[in-house]
């Protein structure tokens, strides 16, 4: 645990991006060596780096009626871990927050996961952690990967951003509503089960 705590204390630390960051290095994550939940997305935005507070945004809400867990469980860091693609948020772009720092994934993710060795669900949530950690398994896009969602399971499970800009995505695929929620909720229910049965 004093390693963990040590790693955890870098992070915070973690000075890398400072020249590309307009509102200068916040990193934002929760992570804990018992975590059974991963969710790694792509970056935060503008309230959540206000917050310090992962996913705490319209999008959190959202997310967190998918996964069928309320704001205490999702932010127990025993059972739900939170690495987004980049740690800070990156800057506005034309269409948009710009993508996440390309260098963080690389230089904190390895030595995050080893600490995290209890993981039995990954959510990941957008292109950008899709094409890290599906690679050639990704499909030709984010909908036609996330309509594969049964050939990631049990341990993983690609999901799209649940921005309420996305509203419209989902109407488009009534698929995802009727198929992928209910597949993740019971992702999620079997890793907290494992949980369960080991406290006992």
């Amino acid at each position: 645990m004093d390693q963990s705590r040590e790693l955890l204390r870098e992070v915070r630390q973690c000075r890398h991006c400072e020249a590309h960051l307009p509102l200068g290095p916040r990193p934002v994550i929760q992570v804990h060596p018992d975590a059974k939940i991963l969710i790694i997305g792509q970056a935060p935005g503008t309230r959540v780096h206000a917050s310090g507070v992962p996913w705490d945004d319209p999008s959190g809400n959202r997310l967190r009626a998918w996964m069928g867990l309320d704001k205490a469980e999702f932010y127990d860091e025993t059972l739900v871990g939170i690495l987004p693609m980049g740690f800070c948020y990156p800057g506005k772009g034309t269409s948009g927050d710009l993508p996440p720092r390309p260098e963080c994934a690389p230089l904190w993710h390895p030595r995050l996961l080893a600490m995290m060795s209890k993981v039995r669900l990954t959510l990941l949530i957008g292109r950008y952690a899709q094409a890290r950690y599906l690679g050639p398994e990704r499909k030709a896009n984010l909908t036609q990967t996330v309509r594969a969602w049964a050939d990631f399971l049990p341990t993983r499970l690609p999901l799209p951003h649940p921005s309420p800009r996305n509203a419209r995505w989902q109407a488009k695929n009534p698929w995802f509503d009727k198929e992928v929620i209910p597949a993740l909720r019971e992702a999620v229910r079997l890793a907290r089960a494992d949980d369960q049965t080991e406290a006992v």
